[in-house]
């Protein structure tokens, strides 16, 4: 055999090397960009499903659109449940005591100013719509998976026995929370100070809500939330945004924030849920806040919410819950921040102001005229309340009692610090 044939044969293995490595690289481009072709096409079917068609679309100063939907056809009558349901357009009762809370406080340096939405600079949506704030491709990408968008993690309500330090980062949350549990109630209330903390990491977020809790803090919770967040993982940006939530399975598969799935009923035409609050409270300075009342319906039995004085928002149908079709059983007011530990320190993600509660108004953020709703339809002072923190160095919680604010706390703190690392 000569030298040729050996060289001529030694061409050919290197081509078909070379062939089959170009085949390979093929099939791996080809499949990344079938991939990414199949995710677009799940991310716009997605995008479809919560966009509802717009009678009006308004463009807000901080770069949201609020489209304006016809009430009929918002996101929660994409529900099996839903789809012959009659919209209560009221409550059949306001909670009695609700009206003689809104007393103006007697000490001027206390007062507090109401907020209202960015987006209502630039327009209003016509009676019998509903403001929903439009969800981007970009929004959706920021999520872990599309199916998660708009889902908390598990186990996010904060467990006031669980205080066990080998717990305290097992879920990455923390919490400064007021809370009240022996009782069955029927809703609750609370006037919230409004700020914008400092966000260490996207992938973090600071709050101030209520929860309104029933069952066990296993896989069968059930949770409504209101409050307020900064949370750039789901907006995509560091503003102060009104927000709700609810679970009837611990954060499992059920549930949202917002109208980010089919549950919660929105009536009102004025306040887009997800949508920022202006403007915020500033140290030493002028200070704001809002106003959440959450309470069961006595006759219908669906949860209802109302924001400040004026908006009554819309309803969580009963049939959504387990144990909350009856009552609650817990209930919470405060904050809760994700702490990622980041290089292995505690997050300097502020809650609250980012000021501990002995710095007091101004300085330090609350919650006032904090009440629960009893078997009655009373609005009344929570008792037996108690305070719960997983690391007080962090951040801590403060009650306290008089006139005009009735039952209050401040909450908050910076995170990260000397004492807390």
């Amino acid at each position: 055999m000569g030298l040729s044939q050996f060289s001529s044969r030694g061409r050919t293995s290197r081509g078909l090397a070379v062939i089959f490595c170009l085949w390979g690289l093929i099939s791996v481009c080809c499949a990344a960009r079938l991939s990414a072709t199949r995710q677009k096409l799940e991310v716009q079917k997605h995008l479809n499903r919560l966009n509802k068609p717009a009678v009006k679309s308004i463009e807000s100063p901080d770069g949201d659109v609020i489209d304006c939907v016809h009430m009929s056809h918002q996101p929660a009558f994409d529900h099996p449940f839903l789809k012959d349901h009659k919209i209560q357009m009221r409550p059949s009762y306001h909670p009695e005591g609700l009206f003689d809370e809104n007393k103006v406080a007697a000490n001027p340096i206390e007062r507090s100013s109401p907020v209202k939405q960015l987006w209502h600079q630039n327009g209003k949506c016509p009676e019998g719509t509903i403001p929903v704030r439009r969800t981007k491709e970009d929004d959706i990408l920021r999520a872990s998976s599309i199916k998660r968008y708009g889902r908390k993690k598990r186990r996010t309500a904060p467990q006031p026995r669980s205080a066990d330090p080998d717990l305290i980062n097992q879920s990455g949350h923390q919490h400064a929370i007021a809370y009240v549990q022996g009782d069955k109630y029927y809703g609750a209330k609370a006037t919230i100070n409004v700020w914008e903390p400092k966000i260490q990491q996207p992938n973090e977020f600071s709050l101030s809500q209520l929860w309104i809790l029933g069952g066990s803090f296993g896989e069968d919770l059930n949770s409504i939330e209101a409050g307020w967040q900064v949370s750039p993982d789901l907006y995509g940006d560091n503003n102060t945004r009104l927000f709700t939530y609810w679970t009837s399975d611990a954060y499992q598969a059920t549930g949202c924030y917002n109208l980010l799935c089919s549950g919660f009923i929105q009536i009102n035409s004025q306040i887009a849920m997800g949508a920022s609050i202006s403007p915020v409270s500033a140290y030493r300075n002028s200070q704001y806040d809002i106003s959440i009342l959450v309470w069961k319906d006595p006759t219908e039995g669906h949860w209802w919410m109302q924001f400040g004085n004026d908006y009554v928002l819309g309803y969580w149908p009963s049939f959504l819950f387990s144990y909350l079709a009856e009552s609650a059983s817990m209930i919470e007011w405060g904050g809760e921040v994700v702490n990622s530990q980041n290089g292995g320190q505690h997050t300097s993600t502020q809650m609250g102001s980012g000021h501990f509660p002995e710095e007091g108004f101004g300085k330090s953020s609350y919650f006032r005229n904090v009440q629960v709703v009893d078997s009655s339809n009373n609005l009344k002072a929570p008792k037996g309340i108690g305070t719960f923190t997983e690391q007080s160095n962090c951040y801590d919680v403060q009650l306290g009692r008089n006139g005009d604010w009735g039952q209050f706390f401040y909450y908050g703190g910076p995170g990260r610090n000397a004492n807390c690392a």
